[in-house]
């Protein structure tokens, strides 16, 4: 798996990108922060618990407003092993899913670790954060799927028949990566999918999010992006279910004034591709990111996992300046959220700057090892 060469970076273009990748990271982690109360939730009792309009703000999950699941825990993992990933390339070693599941098991390890292990130095600086230690109810399939050191593939994926949301949500960040093309962007995000939800419509699922999410961070519409991502699933074995959910979303548009059985039709029963609809749908609607996240949330169902890939969304679209202030100020976690990000623009942008032949930066290379 290669990239292409990214294109010559100026002061606009940087602050550009950089404000697209906070606004990504920051959107995800708002949703699923959003959605967390309300999740599994049928809508008639969040309205009776949050009145008459659903849940308006964020409410009390894990013991606290703002609270994150696994969803953001493992988006954030997925930026710690792209960065990885090209340090490591300097070794002449290129294989991001190998780089991503190695992040994926330093993430496994706080869900069953009582904090981190100094002793671990090659975990970098991410894995030591103390609040990434809680366990906010991962289900079986990360478990099972992280749960040793054997990779799932496309050819030998692990839970081959699960097709559900999670794979997709961390998927973000892989459609930050825009000096890639979009069928390698495509392609990275269902061989990393694999590696938990092997149902076919799971990892294209997966793809096409973080296509679209490619295609807003270099400056795209979202319905262009949507249809970019169509494109390239149609040559894909099995894309039917996913190609069909995101046409789906893109024609509800069309119906009349978004409501939430609208959002729960898109949504049906919760598998990826329904759920990346929703969320496609909820994101074309909105008429800001606030009334974005609050339509993809109040429904039946999964709450947090169409949260998160809303925010993810209207982030990568609008910026970090689009985000409700108020909500980014109570998010847990924000602090670390707004750091690998900024080091994740930093990589993307002055990698040569950073690690190379010419010479590396040695606090660099202990945040991110290249082993």
């Amino acid at each position: 798996m290669g990239a292409t060469t990214g294109a010559v970076w100026g002061r606009a273009e940087q602050q550009d990108f950089r404000s697209r990748v906070r606004g990504a990271l920051l959107g995800g982690a708002l949703g699923d922060a959003l959605g967390a109360p309300v999740d599994g939730m049928a809508l008639d009792r969040i309205r009776d618990t949050h009145g008459p309009d659903g849940l308006g703000d964020l409410a009390t999950a894990y013991g606290r407003r703002g609270a994150v699941t696994h969803l953001t825990q493992l988006t954030l993992f997925s930026v710690d092993g792209l960065i990885r990933a090209q340090v490591r390339r300097d070794t002449g070693a290129w294989h991001p899913p190998s780089d991503l599941h190695r992040a994926y098991r330093r993430w496994l390890a706080t869900q069953h670790d009582w904090g981190p292990d100094e002793r671990r130095k090659d975990d970098g600086w991410l894995a030591r954060e103390e609040w990434l230690y809680a366990r906010r109810d991962p289900p079986r399939s990360l478990l099972l799927g992280f749960g040793d050191t054997t990779m799932g593939t496309p050819d030998a994926p692990r839970n081959p028949g699960e097709r559900g949301p999670e794979a997709a949500a961390r998927s973000a960040p892989f459609g930050l990566l825009v000096g890639w093309e979009p069928q390698l962007v495509l392609q990275l995000a269902v061989e990393c999918a694999a590696q938990t939800h092997g149902h076919p419509a799971g990892v294209l699922a997966a793809g096409a999010y973080a296509v679209v999410v490619h295609g807003l961070t270099r400056g795209e519409s979202l319905d262009g992006a949507v249809r970019r991502a169509l494109a390239l699933l149609a040559v894909r074995p099995g894309h039917q279910p996913v190609s069909e959910a995101l046409q789906g979303a893109l024609g509800a548009v069309r119906q009349g004034l978004p409501t939430p059985a609208r959002v729960a039709g898109l949504s049906g029963d919760g598998a990826a591709e329904d759920l990346v609809a929703a969320a496609v749908y909820c994101a074309l609607v909105g008429e800001d990111v606030r009334q974005g996240l609050r339509l993809a949330v109040n429904q039946d169902g999964a709450s947090a996992a169409t949260g998160a890939l809303t925010g993810a969304l209207l982030g990568a679209l609008h910026g970090e300046t689009a985000l409700p202030p108020a909500w980014v100020t109570e998010l847990e976690g924000r602090p670390t959220i707004l750091e690998l990000a900024d080091d994740f623009a930093m990589e993307m942008t002055q990698g040569p700057a950073l690690h190379g032949p010419a010479g590396s930066a040695p606090g660099w290379l202990a945040r991110y090892p290249r082993a």
